[in-house]
């Protein structure tokens, strides 16, 4: 059966083409995919992610449990803060790539991909047996409310007058409109910006206080394929099309968030790995023309394949067409090959990631 989110209501108001994703039913787009975008790139925009999956663990080992669930630090955060990683099957391959926020020093919160939260749930609880930790798929119980863009702190500001104090990659519990919500400097699109998770039965209330206030600022709503844009075009990953248990976060570019000096799940498969030198990795293309690269098409260099395109979009923001590929890590930047679009071949040259760096915040600002 399909799901709906707590906005579902709210999406059939605003006219959205609704389509089926990951089990749930979500908006593709209101107005146009380029309109949303440009919304997101330029002003504000706000998605519907609460077809997302969470998982709080918690217990007096929450720290060290996370330490060994997941490739990244969790213990070095500090309450109110928040980490990328993936979490990995023993050969190293990527079960799930996630945010996991500290709540407290007893316990976290994963926020996971909605296709995968069954699986990562199974995996978790399969590896949580040797640890004094709870684990609960909260998933049903939050919506979740991306709000993008560089206006989007501005807009906040006015119902959360301290929300230009929350840095990148921290979270802080406020009253937003009267329901409590835990909001994070975090997103998906390339640009500043902020989710809130809020109770289900909250969502709808957050979400059309969120349009009351940003009338004003030219708020849209932004759907399934302006976040499939922004999130190429700022070169972020999608578990399912770039990355899969087939993966490991070397060959992905996710080498960053792999800590070999700790202990983790899928380390002796890595550091192997590692040492030998990766044969294929995810890089980025810059196509000639304007047409797309999609999902599987070969990649050629001298009538050989070399790579196989994992995503791929023409970008309003760059006006030209790119795409992620997984290629022969012997292949440089600026190498051009030849993307075989269906029998017709079309030049690509192979760039340097990130296609686009929006107003997104660093860890450091």
């Amino acid at each position: 059966m399909v799901k709906k989110t707590p906005l579902h209501d709210e999406h059939i108001k605003l006219g959205a083409k609704m389509i089926e994703f990951a089990g749930w039913m979500m908006p593709l787009q209101y107005e146009s995919i380029v309109a949303e975008v440009e919304a997101v790139r330029k002003n504000v925009a706000v998605f519907d992610v609460s077809h997302m999956g969470e998982i709080r663990v918690s217990g007096s080992d929450t720290a060290a449990f996370l330490d060994w669930l997941l490739t990244n630090k969790f213990s070095t955060l500090g309450v109110g803060q928040a980490m990328y990683s993936v979490m990995c099957n023993e050969k190293g391959g990527i079960i799930d790539d996630l945010i996991a926020y500290r709540i407290t020093d007893n316990e976290a919160l994963l926020v996971v991909n909605a296709a995968n939260t069954q699986k990562d749930f199974d995996w978790i609880n399969l590896q949580s047996k040797k640890f004094n930790v709870q684990v609960n798929d909260l998933s049903d119980r939050y919506g979740l409310i991306a709000v993008q863009g560089p206006r989007s702190e501005t807009m906040l500001s006015s119902i959360i007058p301290q929300i230009s104090s929350l840095k990148y990659y921290h979270c802080a519990e406020f009253t937003i409109f009267g329901k409590k919500c835990t909001v994070s400097r975090t997103g998906y699109t390339g640009e500043d910006g902020f989710e809130i998770c809020c109770p289900w039965e909250d969502t709808p209330h957050v979400w059309r206080g969120l349009f009351e206030i940003g009338e004003n600022s030219g708020l849209k709503p932004a759907g399934l394929g302006a976040r499939d844009v922004c999130r190429l075009e700022a070169s972020y990953l999608l578990y399912g099309n770039d990355m899969d248990e087939s993966v490991t976060p070397l060959e992905a570019g996710l080498g960053w968030v792999v800590k070999l000096e700790k202990d983790f799940v899928g380390k002796d498969a890595l550091l192997s790995q590692k040492e030998r030198g990766i044969s294929r990795r995810i890089r980025g293309l810059k196509l000639e023309g304007k047409r797309i690269a999609r999902h599987g098409m070969a990649v050629l260099k001298d009538d050989k394949q070399v790579g196989t395109i994992t995503s791929g979009t023409f970008s309003p923001t760059l006006q030209s067409s790119i795409a992620l590929a997984m290629l022969d890590a012997s292949l440089k930047i600026g190498e051009n090959v030849l993307v075989d679009l269906k029998g017709a071949t079309v030049e690509a040259q192979i760039v340097k990631l990130p296609f686009y760096r929006g107003s997104v915040k660093t860890t450091s600002a």
